[in-house]
């Protein structure tokens, strides 16, 4: 019973002395933390201050009228959104089209970094690697010009192609076929960005120890078993990170490829919920809606990142958190 206080009584003190050890860790990082003075206040000023224009989403809003006026509705605008067939055709749309972009980015990216890794010669190699990363340096205007010019019905590549190999004995209007825009943005996004995402990859490929290749080599593997047994495991601990970096802009199908490449035809099909927040708040004036929509794509971006997170954590994977 004696040992009782003393047991008690040390679990302020190990509190203090972690608080102290932090603040001695601080005091040693000074021109660390003044180095990083700027970037919190900027985060403050762009990201968590204009939080509170989220009120709008609880508010009938009137730019007209002084905050104390505003007529608070509650969840009126998030009742409508979820009862509004408009927005749940684009929330279906924003999904399909995000999920087979981070497919396909991930796939092809990975793939691409490991057959780069497999090409011996460093100058056709580097070669390779500068033409693959240089598109993601071009807007979405050029590219989505690009694109039209090369899916176009007069004198697009991909027509004249098809039908000189005989596969179609017309052109076809792609951007006018609604179940093609889909497999058209991802296209996009592959081409765009598949070389730059493979940096990354090929950064942890070279993290690799050789004599593990070495190893393998004298045991007989040859380069595809070396490929599957040693450089995809070696590389998964940077595929989960950033699958559940990912996960989090789950909802970020885009704006500027939808918004370029759509059109009447297929605007049940292209527009995501960034033209949906777009064309509410800013040609309709509906600001209160408009928020109410960013609000649950924010919501929906944070749970999928603490989900994956917690997925990660229990089946034993890196996590981010």
């Amino acid at each position: 019973m004696a040992s009782t206080p003393e047991i008690m009584t040390s679990k302020p003190s190990a509190k203090a002395g972690t608080k102290l050890s932090v603040m001695k860790r601080m005091r040693g990082q000074k021109q660390l933390m003044l180095m990083s003075l700027p970037i919190m206040i900027y985060v403050v000023i762009f990201s968590y201050y204009p939080i509170w224009g989220w009120t709008m989403a609880f508010q009938n809003y009137s730019p007209a009228k002084k905050f104390s006026e505003q007529q608070w509705v509650g969840f009126k605008q998030f009742i409508f959104l979820f009862s509004d067939e408009t927005f749940l055709r684009v929330l279906r749309n924003t999904i399909g089209m995000s999920v087979i972009n981070m497919v396909f980015g991930f796939v092809t990216a990975i793939v691409f970094a490991i057959l780069l890794n497999e090409i011996k010669n460093k100058l056709y190699k580097r070669t390779i690697q500068t033409i693959s990363y240089l598109p993601h340096f071009l807007s979405w205007i050029i590219v989505t010009g690009i694109v039209a010019n090369t899916l176009s019905v007069d004198g697009g590549i991909v027509n004249d192609v098809l039908m000189k190999l005989g596969f179609i004995n017309e052109p076809i209007m792609w951007l006018s076929k609604p179940h093609y825009f889909w497999g058209i943005v991802a296209g996009s996004h592959v081409w765009k960005e598949v070389g730059w995402n493979a940096i990354i990859y090929l950064a942890a490929i070279t993290s690799i120890d050789p004599s593990l290749y070495e190893a393998a080599e004298i045991d007989g593997a040859n380069r595809y078993k070396k490929m599957m047994h040693i450089t995809l495991p070696g590389i998964k601990s940077i595929v989960i990170i950033l699958l559940i970096m990912n996960l989090g802009w789950i909802l970020e199908a885009g704006f500027e490829v939808q918004y370029l490449l759509g059109n009447g035809v297929v605007i049940d099909w292209s527009q995501t919920i960034d033209i949906f927040v777009l064309k509410y708040g800013l040609q309709l004036g509906n600001y209160s809606l408009a928020t109410a929509a960013g609000i649950f794509k924010t919501a929906v971006s944070i749970t999928l990142i603490f989900a994956a997170n917690k997925i990660a954590q229990r089946f034993g994977e890196d996590r981010l958190i």
